[in-house]
């Protein structure tokens, strides 16, 4: 980042919105001051959250590499770059497997035991031994999922809001590391096996954004052993790419849907694309979700090939009974339930939102300050509250209904517990408890299950769920799944909300098709309910719907689907945003939306810039860069050179004229006497290179010669050193407001990165000496530290000289993109978000800089504020 903001915080927003109230964003910016009440919450400032480098640095490294570059490497470096994704999507596939494998494990062995326990204690009474036994499991299971989140904090959750903030431009510190990825598999096997109201789709997708992220570099921070000599994609822009497939392939593996991840990939997470990666996206996503049918469909099936199982969670097969020839999955009058389910899903999905929001608030002011295992003992108080309710609703609430006729068919005996078989036939995941006479205990059958297969019941059962039971089970895993989400386990969101939801469908279906009477078919509902919920709850729309539809491999749900998600969105949105951008607001991460208002316009760049700039000269002394790198925090820093041709005027009379754009200031020092200051200082410096600029008396231009090429002499001054001023002195917080806006020639970018690297190496020359005899670093030694470059404060600069000077000129970026200062915010944050950008300079049509615009300059809330400090009604 550019400049410090100071303590920027995030919009406090309520459940509804309130156009007049003012966020402590908005406070901040305008100086005013807050209650005690409104006391932030307390998590990291904006200034912990970097920026990623998307947009290239084309110095004079990178254009040797482009100019020695033939057509056989570039060939060959693109067919690197494919083998790469597919190496991503075979990757996350095998991961898929991996925990599917070891999930269906572990809740086999705990439904086994403890079914068979409630079995045996049916008519002993001795039902507490069955409670502490899966106790016992859940207690366990969720400790070691709570204690791998401790080893890596960012591992908890979802991890959709971390990688979404990723692919826009924000660099979450250890979000696609190895030891993450680690943690995020073992943690999500215990955390759904443990029975928490969780799912492994959410963390599914951040583990194959790391390994797309980790996969292509080759080398690992964590087990620093893993470091193979691979020049290939050094840079955040490669990276980006690759993390956008393994999030994709991520979504193909939990959902059996390629097309459905490329387009999350696209709508939710990135904010840079391109058509060729949309090709590679695909290519990777169909990589990962074949590899995962393949092995799944051998393994359970013994018949490889087959490719009958596409994905860890599957809706199954939606069909009228055989010979029911008036049958209907759905007509055209069942729109309009649709429609009002929309509604209603978007209503309760703006208020889960809004009660885990303020759950998440209440945890971090009150739980996360404090000792880290408080957050595993809240982890096994949750555990301990929702296998408690599981029990006890099992047991108690449950209503007893005739089993379905293929089901009753194979029952064998009363009181058995039928556990989901390998062919995840529907009806054989029925439980029986304490219902006889070939009936089975509706809501047992919901809870005492595995979450997919109580999907599969709600969507395909030809039972009869009660309507008490459906409206129990609905606010039950309401409740639970809402505090459950923001626990520090792993945890994936999408499983509990397209279960709550169906159950919402299936009591809708339960009303119009019982009470009412009407011919509907009750699956299709739950599956319209489901998607509602969902929709309600995360406000995606493109990708959902082809999500959904691939999972039900039902492409006239199309239509139905994508006007409930629309409807859903467009109600929850009235209210609140959704869930992922809730948890990401509530961080403080500066997430730059699609588009800014139209409003928005009546600001130009000059309104938002930042002015106040920490800057270097084109040749410039070591001591003063360490200066610089050691005092100030920020990433990039503007090489200039000071305007001389453009001081008249630059004083009238209290104002500061600088580039059109005006400053106040109560005392500025006389130009005069700072120009001699100036002066004396630059000619005590003993540089060969430097001229006098400071005579009065400026030496008449040489007439050219005849014959000379004025062309050529244009091309050779492309090469000429800058002019070396004042290589004493660096910018200094103390100066004055004068010298802080006198003109200044802008001729590049140069990040914090790059000097760092220059100093490490010791590229520099001594002032006796011509900046030719700097040595000169190739493109593959400025990136070789990639991605962890050394901290400025952990380097021993001891041998270096200080009176040494540094040429940044070959390695700044002599082209970046920049905005006059009158250019309007849709440009600029058109341009911006665009271009992938990090660092935008605002440059006056004299060339000279007068600010710099960063991340934070664009955020809604800031621009917001700007809005109102201004006067500008909104």
């Amino acid at each position: 980042k550019m400049a410090c903001l100071g303590n920027c915080y995030c919009c406090q927003c309520c459940c509804c919105r309130d156009g007049e109230s003012r966020t402590p964003e908005e406070m901040t910016i305008l100086g005013e001051i807050r209650d005690e009440d409104d006391e932030i919450l307390p998590r990291k400032d904006y200034e912990d959250y970097q920026s990623l480098d998307y947009d290239r640095c084309i110095n004079e490294p990178h254009v040797e590499v482009i100019e020695k570059m033939e057509r056989n490497n570039a060939q060959k470096q693109e067919a690197v770059r494919w083998l790469m994704m597919f190496a991503i999507g075979v990757t996350v596939g095998l991961v898929g497997l991996l925990v599917d494998f070891f999930v269906r494990l572990f809740t086999q062995i705990k439904f086994s035991v403890v079914g068979a326990s409630v079995e045996a204690c049916g008519e002993g009474g001795c039902l507490s031994v069955s409670l502490l036994e899966l106790l016992a499991f859940n207690l366990t299971f969720i400790f070691i999922a709570s204690m791998v989140v401790l080893v890596q904090p960012v591992a908890a959750g979802s991890g959709i809001p971390e990688i979404k903030s990723y692919l826009n431009g924000v660099r979450i510190p250890g979000v696609v590391r190895l030891r993450t990825f680690l943690c995020k598999v073992v943690g999500v096997v215990f955390s759904v096996a443990g029975g928490l109201f969780v799912g492994k789709e959410g963390p599914m997708i951040h583990s194959g954004a790391v390994v797309g992220a980790g996969l292509p570099q080759f080398q690992s921070i964590t087990f620093k052993s893993i470091r193979f000599d691979f020049p290939y994609f050094r840079s955040d822009r490669d990276k980006r790419d690759f993390v956008s497939a393994g999030a994709a392939a991520g979504v193909a593996a939990a959902f059996g849907a390629p097309i459905g991840g490329t387009l999350f990939s696209l709508e939710e997470g990135s904010s840079f694309w391109n058509q060729a990666l949309t090709w590679k996206v695909l290519f990777s996503s169909m990589s990962a979700a074949f590899t995962l049918n393949f092995f799944r469909s051998g393994i359970r099936f013994n018949k490889w090939g087959s490719f009958q199982l596409p994905g860890l969670l599957n809706f199954g097969e939606f069909k009228c009974p055989d010979g029911d020839k008036s049958c209907h999955l759905w007509t055209a009058v069942d729109l309009a339930f649709f429609i009002m389910m929309g509604v209603v899903g978007g209503l309760l999905g703006a208020l889960f939102n809004c009660m885990n929001k303020a759950l998440a608030k209440y945890r971090m002011r009150h739980l996360h300050p404090k000792a880290k295992f408080i957050r595993v003992l809240e982890s096994l108080l949750v555990t301990m509250v929702t296998t408690v309710v599981i029990f006890a609703a099992s047991m108690l609430l449950g209503e007893c209904h005739e089993l379905p006729p293929s089901t009753a068919s194979t029952f064998r005996a009363p009181a058995s517990v039928l556990l989901v078989r390998s062919s995840e036939d529907t009806n054989s995941s029925v439980r029986q408890f304490f219902c006889f006479n070939r009936t089975y205990n509706d809501m047992a059958t919901l809870l005492f299950n595995p979450q997919e297969a109580a999907i599969h019941q709600l969507f395909h059962q030809d039972g009869t769920f009660s309507p008490l039971t459906l409206a129990l089970f609905f606010l039950i895993y309401f409740l639970l799944a809402c505090w459950t989400y923001g626990l520090s386990v792993p945890s994936g969101l999408f499983v509990p909300s397209l279960l709550c939801g169906a159950a919402f469908g299936r009591l809708v279906a339960n009303i119009l098709r019982v009470r009412l009477g009407l011919d509907i078919y009750s699956g299709t509902f739950a599956l319209i309910g489901a998607a509602a919920f969902l929709g309600g709850v995360v406000r995606m729309t493109i990708s959902l719907t082809v999500i959904l539809i691939e999972s039900t491999n039902e492409i006239t749900y199309g239509l139905p689907i994508m006007i409930t998600l629309m409807v859903a969105k467009w109600t929850g949105d009235f209210f609140n945003r959704g869930i992922y951008d809730v948890h990401i607001q509530l961080r403080g991460v500066p997430l730059l939306e699609w588009e800014t208002d139209v409003q928005m316009d009546k600001l130009t760049a000059s309104d938002i810039m930042e002015p106040h700039l920490t800057y270097v000269y084109p040749h410039t002394r070591v001591q003063s860069l360490v200066s610089i790198l050691r005092t100030t925090v920020y990433h990039a820093f503007p090489v200039v050179t000071e305007n001389r041709q453009n001081e008249r005027d630059f004083m009238k009379g209290n104002i500061l004229v600088s580039n059109n754009v005006h400053y106040k200031k109560s005392s500025v020092m006389s130009r005069a006497a700072e120009q001699r200051r100036r002066c004396q200082s630059m000619k005590s410096y003993p540089s060969s290179e430097l001229r006098n600029v400071c005579d009065e008396q400026t030496s008449a231009v040489e007439p050219t010669e005849e014959g000379v090429d004025l062309l050529q002499q244009m091309l050779d001054r492309r090469h000429a050193p800058y002019p070396n001023l004042y290589p004493d002195q660096s910018p200094s917080e103390e100066w004055t407001m004068e010298e802080r806006f006198r003109p200044l020639s802008f001729h590049g970018l140069i990040l914090r990165s790059q000097l760092v690297t220059l100093l490490t190496r010791g590229v520099c020359y001594a002032e006796n000496e011509s900046s030719a005899t700097q040595p000169r670093l190739t493109y593959a030694q400025m990136t070789e530290d990639y991605p962890r470059y050394p901290d400025i404060h952990q380097l021993d600069l001891t041998l270096l000289n200080p009176r040494m000077i540094v040429d940044v000129t070959p390695y700044m970026n002599p082209g970046p993109y920049t905005v006059s200062p009158n250019s309007r915010i849709s440009q600029v944050f058109n341009l911006f978000r665009t271009m992938g950008l990090r660092h935008l300079p605002v440059v006056n049509a004299e060339g000279e800089i007068v600010g710099i615009i960063t991340r934070h300059n664009l955020t809604h809330e800031f621009l917001l504020a700007k809005l109102r400090q201004h006067h500008i009604r909104v």
